[in-house]
């Protein structure tokens, strides 16, 4: 029988929608990627099945699509099962490349095994769709366009799966996914249309010029049309879900603390922006809550405990607070938004709120306590907007801790004069360094059993240039909040081994001077470089420098503190406790830190005569002179604190009573007064510069 060979011709507008579809199904199984590689567990197996059937429908659509634009001039039926079978072998090569391919780090052999079944996927569903094609010929293949299309439709899939991996951690749009979008669909368009290249149709002799019947055609491509239509519709509806669920789950984190569930700080701006202020019921208490020496509990026991530990404020105070507003604002901020409620009733819930934070925690078989600070702002008196009442509230919140913590307080006209200063002094003491508006006052220590110096403490001074001298009390604690006490230090004990050495190369005898730290110079992990830097800069003998720590600071890193200590200690430089007594209680690691020196704090020398603050002193001495420390007693400010001190032996002392602080000339003059004179009291000519809390 003779057979004749047929030519098709392809509808290009339907050429140009295969490829469309192509680019849509590509971009929406790139989205689908995103949300396969960040989902878990059941989530991630609904997102892998969704993201198989957009690609698998999506392939399989453009496939069919473009067997619908290719035209013969004889009539085409469908095997109906085949066809089926056919969508089901690119979903289930979908479902396994992305299977195969989901580890947090794919290798090679990984993209290898699944770019395989990908591209055998695409294979099988383009040559079993066209062996679903009835028709009266014969269909066959041409042997290199075949092998062309196999090789397309591998090299489509190594470059589908390498963009999913690529894409996979990116939900949202962008123009490199749709370019990669129009990549992958020209290289499925590719294979397809290869493939097609490939087939060979061919008639009987007595079937050449046969015309289909019309109305079998029609149906025939209005079914396959109703089949694309509901793979397109698929595709269409899983996106959309998609969009749904991100924008759903986006918002709720958006709105939601991750950590405790409580709604965050843009849902509380969010509230405020639709509050009216105007309305009858206009009346609102805000409560800002921080938790007291919280970061004690992160330095001590970790980060997780102190994430466990907001968690479980949190819930407690939900469920305290269960008609209330309640927003956590960050670290261990909340805040609570009392709407109608004036003063008394704020000030009762803030109460509540106290005793029910200070209860136990018992988290992971620990039981931890802690306290809170609360600020109180009150609307319409303290503002009609939330940056006003949440400035009154925090500026509250800041007075409660400064008076003592575990407390609250409501907020009033002077607290917002005293926060204008604190950040006015805070913006002028971040130029005061370099500015040159600090100076260095000494006070001296003595030795009542020789009668001569013992050393003097180098205490850091604040001339304002407008506000003249700024106590130490106020500006210190600002410093060590913003870190600018680390570069203060810095000069300071730079500007003290200057001055030492200048007043030794005077020929005075030689004087050890001290130097405070703060626990942010530790942290800084800079105090080696400084004291170094400090020496070598000035050529002063390591011996003749001090530094002073106080008990607080082991409440930190005590490993790091001794290991920092250690090491400045073998440059030879002496330590010193400051303030013994009045602080954390070290005695546990007295015996370990690596310290010379106990200075016992000026509390107890002023209430000497009280028999329990005797008995103190007394305790104090003698533990010193066990551990072979050199005792201090600050603060002597008479003749009778210096004979008790002395006759307990404690003879080295430092307080008015021995000398003021003094700057560099009237040291000098004391020095040399101190040196001719044997007298214990000694009277400095010129006049005193009498500065506040002089033993800072």
């Amino acid at each position: 029988m003779h057979h004749n060979i047929l030519q098709g011709q392809y509808n290009y507008w339907m050429v140009l929608l295969s490829f469309i579809i192509a680019v849509f199904s590509s971009y929406s199984a790139l989205t689908l990627a995103a949300k396969i590689n960040h989902a878990r567990g059941r989530a991630q197996l609904g997102w892998l099945l969704a993201g198989s059937c957009v690609m698998g429908c999506g392939v399989w659509a453009m496939h069919f699509i473009g067997m619908l634009a290719y035209n013969l001039d004889i009539q085409v039926t469908y095997n109906t099962g085949i066809t089926f079978l056919s969508l089901l072998f690119m979903i289930l090569a979908s479902f396994i490349a992305f299977q195969i391919t989901l580890p947090a780090k794919v290798r090679f052999r990984h993209l290898a095994i699944g770019g395989f079944f990908m591209g055998g996927g695409i294979v099988a569903m383009h040559y079993t769709g066209m062996a679903a094609m009835q028709m009266r010929g014969t269909l066959t293949y041409d042997p290199q366009y075949w092998s062309l299309s196999a090789i397309i439709a591998l090299t489509a899939s190594y470059a589908s799966l390498y963009l999913f991996l690529k894409f996979r951690n990116r939900s949202s749009a962008s123009a490199a996914k749709w370019i990669s979008a129009v990549i992958m669909g020209l290289a499925i368009c590719g294979m397809h249309y290869t493939g097609m290249k490939a087939m060979i149709f061919s008639s009987n002799h007595n079937e050449r010029g046969m015309v289909p019947n019309s109305d079998t055609d029609m149906q025939i491509k209005l079914i396959l049309l109703v089949c694309v239509s509901a793979a397109i519709l698929v595709i269409l509806l899983i996106s959309s879900l998609a969009v749904y669920f991100d924008r759903r789950i986006m918002k709720g984190m958006a709105f939601t603390d991750e950590l405790t569930g409580l709604p965050n700080r843009y849902r509380m701006n969010q509230f405020f922006d639709a509050y009216d202020f105007r309305g009858p019921d206009d009346q609102m208490a805000l409560m800002f809550i921080d938790l007291d020496r919280f970061k004690n509990v992160n330095d001590t026991l970790g980060h997780d405990f102190g994430d466990m530990l907001v968690r479980a404020v949190g819930d407690r105070l939900r469920k305290t607070m269960n008609r209330s507003e309640i927003y956590r604002l960050g670290g261990d901020e909340f805040l609570c938004a009392l709407s109608g409620a004036g003063r008394a009733e704020a000030e009762q819930w803030a109460k509540v709120l106290l005793e029910e934070i200070q209860k136990p925690f018992v988290l992971d078989g620990y039981e931890l306590y802690i306290t809170s600070s609360i600020g109180i702002s009150l609307s319409p008196l303290h503002g009609q907007d939330r940056h006003a009442l949440l400035k009154a509230a925090d500026t509250a919140m800041y007075k409660a801790k400064e008076e003592g913590k575990n407390r609250y307080r409501v907020f009033d006209e002077s607290l917002d004069q005293g926060m204008i200063r604190r950040l006015g002094l805070e913006n002028d003491l971040r130029r005061a360094v370099h500015n040159q508006e600090f100076f260095v006052l000494y006070q001296p220590k003595w030795d009542a059993s020789s009668g001569k110096a013992a050393g003097m403490e180098a205490l850091i001074r604040w001339r304002h240039p407008e506000l003249g001298i700024i106590s130490p009390a106020e500006f210190i604690p600002i410093a060590e909040e913003t870190g600018l006490i680390i570069p203060m230090t810095r000069w300071i004990m730079g500007e003290a081994c200057r001055q030492n050495q200048q007043w030794q190369e005077e020929g005075f005898e030689p004087q050890c001077v001290s130097v405070n730290l703060s626990v942010r110079v530790f942290e800084s992990q800079n105090l080696l470089d400084m004291i170094q830097c400090a020496l070598s800069g000035t050529g002063l003998d390591a011996k003749y420098l001090e530094v002073e720590i106080t008990e607080s600071i082991l409440a930190s890193d005590i490993q790091g503190i001794i290991s920092q200590l250690m090491k400045i200690r073998e440059l030879g430089i002496k330590i010193a406790m400051d303030d013994f007594g009045s602080g954390y209680s070290s005695l546990g690691s007295l015996d370990k830190l690596p310290i010379d020196t106990l200075k016992i704090d000026q509390l107890f020398v002023r209430e000497y005569e009280s028999g329990s603050k005797k008995a103190i002193i007394q305790a104090i001495i003698t533990l010193g002179k066990q551990l072979n420390l050199e005792l201090i007693a600050e603060g002597v400010e008479t003749i009778e604190q210096s004979e008790f001190l002395n006759g307990l032996g404690c003879s080295i002392m430092q307080g008015y009573y021995y000398g003021r602080p003094m700057n560099e000339d009237q040291i000098r003059e004391w020095l040399s007064t101190s040196t001719e004179s044997s007298t214990v009291l000694v009277q400095v000519s010129g006049p005193q510069l009498k500065i506040n809390n002089p033993g800072n």
